[in-house]
């Protein structure tokens, strides 16, 4: 087995029952040290990550460089990803459930059909990102970076979107059911897109 790629479902993680967060294991140190090479390289030769369905439920990836990787699919429940870069990473079906995305780059990431159910994403970028059908109900948006991301379908049912940019964003058809959304900048473009109540338009601010 190659150390930048793992097999579906495989577990690599060491348990640590005095930490919140689960220490990486040799195994996935390696792989995030061939993943930067590779990036450094000019993202040339065979040394991208490949951590597809992978389980890293509750792991400590805090400030982790993985742009552009393969993440479909992997299990990230509760998972430490503060400060993470994951641009232009392919998280489609990924499972964010609960975990701490705060201040992350996730720019033009596909997170199409991804489960970030409760999943702190606080002053993070998700600038340009594929949220399509996404699951974001109760997740935390506060001060998030959405400008031309796509929301289309995406379920934002009792997110807490206060203060996000939400400047030519996609909403068309998006749950936003309950979400909070007190001081979020739009634009007339993403306000056409979304269905909200009353209550919740004057909570906006309406740029040209």
């Amino acid at each position: 087995m190659t150390t930048d790629s793992i097999p579906d479902g495989t577990f690599i993680n060491w348990v640590d029952t005095y930490s919140r967060y689960k220490p990486l294991s040799p195994e996935m140190v390696e792989i995030l040290a061939r993943h930067k090479e590779w990036i450094d390289m000019g993202w040339n030769g065979d040394g991208r990550a490949n951590l597809t369905r992978a389980n890293l439920e509750g792991a400590d990836l805090e400030g982790a460089d993985l742009r552009s990787a393969y993440l479909r699919g992997a299990n990230f429940k509760g998972a430490n990803l503060k400060g993470a870069n994951l641009n232009e990473a392919n998280l489609r079906g990924a499972n964010l459930e609960g975990a701490n995305l705060t201040r992350a780059y996730l720019g033009r990431a596909n997170l199409n059909n991804a489960n970030l159910c409760d999943t702190d994403l606080t002053n993070a970028d998700l600038g340009g990102a594929n949220l399509r059908g996404a699951n974001l109900r109760v997740a935390y948006l506060i001060g998030a970076l959405l400008i031309n991301a796509d929301l289309r379908g995406a379920n934002l049912s009792g997110a807490d979107l206060r203060r996000a940019n939400l400047r030519n964003t996609d909403l068309g058809r998006a749950n936003l059911r309950g979400a909070n959304l007190e001081g979020a900048r739009v634009t007339q473009g993403t306000l056409d897109t979304m269905n909200i109540t009353v209550e919740q338009r004057a909570q906006l601010v309406i740029e040209g």
